[in-house]
């Protein structure tokens, strides 16, 4: 379908001058010239304005990034790695001005026992982004395991907590991978909003909701007791 672009700025509320500008970084192709000052646009304009506003809206995706992004946007989830890269790094939950520390300076710096952390890796109850990239997040869990252990909780539910969270991370991947087998152009965006919406949306929706029932029930069966 062919649009004006009073048409686009309509069906996606961004302004004439930011499709423009999008047009002059390489974010969106050019347009059709029918003749002096007349352009049309398609329907790969409508879609990728949308995945713009999207990442730069629900991810803050800065331009440059989104402008790699669509570099490589003809390549699958799978092998992309800069379409993903957006997404990792709102996953990582570590921001740019971290600290990171080696696992000794780790263990030195925050005095932690060296037998225990490597049961921890072990039983990926704390999860490094490298192999010598350990944060203060990561010693945030090692809290948290500790204080179990003092009121006499055992660590195996902590264990089986991590296990399950590895599980769901791996539906997560099946998940991707089912998206890109039904990837078209006409979908893209929506296939975006789709994995975003999933991992922090649905997900904490999901949890919430199950603990929330589970605590209710025991309430209303500790009344009845």
């Amino acid at each position: 379908m062919k649009y004006k672009i009073s048409q686009l700025v309509s069906l996606t509320n961004v302004p004439k001058s930011t499709i423009l500008y999008y047009i002059r970084e390489g974010m969106l192709p050019e347009a059709k010239k029918i003749k002096s000052n007349v352009h049309r646009y398609n329907d790969e304009h409508l879609e990728l304005i949308k995945y713009i506003k999207y990442m730069k809206t629900n991810i803050g995706s800065s331009n440059d990034v989104i402008k790699i992004a669509l570099q490589n946007k003809n390549q699958s989830f799978a092998t992309s790695f800069t379409m993903i890269e957006p997404l990792m790094n709102t996953l990582s939950l570590v921001s740019k001005d971290e600290q990171y520390f080696t696992k000794e300076d780790f263990i030195k710096h925050f005095e932690v026992d060296k037998k225990f952390l490597e049961e921890l890796l072990k039983d990926e109850v704390i999860i490094p982004l490298g192999e010598n990239e350990f944060t203060e997040k990561d010693y945030m869990i090692i809290k948290l395991v500790n204080s179990f252990k003092k009121v006499g909780i055992e660590y195996e539910i902590i264990k089986q907590y991590a296990k399950h969270a590895k599980i769901l991370g791996e539906l997560e991947g099946e998940m991707q991978q089912q998206l890109c087998t039904v990837r078209t152009d006409k979908n893209f965006t929506l296939l975006w909003e789709i994995m975003f919406d999933t991992l922090f949306k649905a997900k904490e929706y999901v949890f919430k909701r199950h603990t929330h029932k589970k605590f209710l029930k025991s309430i209303i069966e500790d009344k009845f007791e």
